[in-house]
């Protein structure tokens, strides 16, 4: 075998073994109640195990997407009635599966809304806020009119999250009482770290001890500051993200993974943007709540049940 052959070989392998993968990346029966309207934009939000946060969530997505965004709730693994009613009653779409697998579900999405050249992603624990929305998409397209970076995804300035919840602080002025409580800032994800396990971080975040502001006095400030991004050199929790559908099909998808592939689509994306050098970018004028990672949901779950009022839109 000559070096021309074997490299056609190699160009074989790896087509088959992306065909291989790509029926794998969508392998489940699903149903699909569609109410798009073809826009080019699209909205997922990724739903149907923490139906304590639907009234506020869904009541802050429709008082704040924009009209020309389509949007599609997702639920894996499940149909759930309530979901889709919630759906139906916003004129929205709704996506369930069969199997319980996080990147099917989301591979599925994109597929099924096939005018949408760009996609918010948006779990069912992310809190937006005004104007969100229109401020990544401006400075997503910044960002690719600047040339300094090629943009893979934009993300709003989440306070509970390894990376922008120093971003958070600072823009709220409050890193020295933080640091009274919990140490120093250190921008780094994972489970090891108080701001993914420690409960008290995720209320300090929600306004406990009167330090932290709401959500909704604090994303008017950082709207109103002079437009800034930066580009972020930690892996990223993926709760509220914009991304494009070409960066989906340059990184071969959503991997299906095994079970659930919950954190694998995560993994995946963040990984792919580095490989491809297109920037995982933190928008600065836009900021969104997060309630809370894995060790801290059960007591936020009953923080947020015993204080509405810290999750609720408030008059600005």
């Amino acid at each position: 075998m000559n070096i021309r052959q074997a490299a056609a070989k190699v160009t074989f392998l790896k087509n088959a073994y992306h065909k291989h993968q790509e029926k794998r990346n969508f392998a489940s029966p699903y149903q699909f109640e569609s109410r798009k309207k073809d826009q080019k934009i699209a909205c997922i939000v990724l739903a149907g195990y923490k139906p304590f946060t639907w009234e506020v969530v869904f009541d802050r997505l429709h008082r704040f997407i924009p009209t020309n965004v389509d949007v599609c709730l997702l639920s894996s693994g499940k149909y759930d009635n309530d979901l889709a009613a919630i759906a139906k009653a916003h004129d929205w779409s709704y996506l369930s599966t069969k199997k319980n697998n996080v990147s099917i579900i989301q591979n599925l999405a994109v597929k099924l809304f096939d005018h949408a050249d760009l996609f918010f992603k948006i779990d069912e624990d992310i809190f937006v806020t005004k104007g969100m929305f229109e401020s990544l998409l401006t400075t997503y397209r910044q960002v690719a009119t600047d040339q300094h970076y090629q943009p893979g995804f934009v993300a709003p300035i989440l306070p509970i999250n390894g990376y922008s919840y120093v971003d958070a602080l600072v823009a709220a002025e409050v890193t020295d009482a933080y640091q009274k409580q919990f140490g120093p800032l250190l921008r780094a994800a994972g489970p090891t770290h108080v701001i993914e396990n420690e409960p008290a971080v995720a209320k300090f975040f929600w306004g406990e001890g009167g330090t932290f502001p709401h959500i909704d006095e604090l994303a008017a400030k950082v709207g109103a500051a002079a437009p800034a991004y930066s580009a972020m050199t930690i892996r990223f929790s993926i709760g509220c993200i914009l991304f494009s559908r070409q960066l989906w099909q340059d990184m071969h998808m959503f991997p299906a993974g095994h079970g659930s592939a919950m954190g694998i689509d995560e993994e995946h994306i963040d990984a792919q943007c580095i490989l491809l050098s297109q920037a995982m970018i933190l928008d600065k004028n836009a900021l969104a709540g997060h309630l809370s990672f894995g060790k801290q949901n059960q007591p936020m779950k009953a923080y947020y049940l015993a204080h509405p009022d810290r999750f609720a839109i408030h008059s600005l």
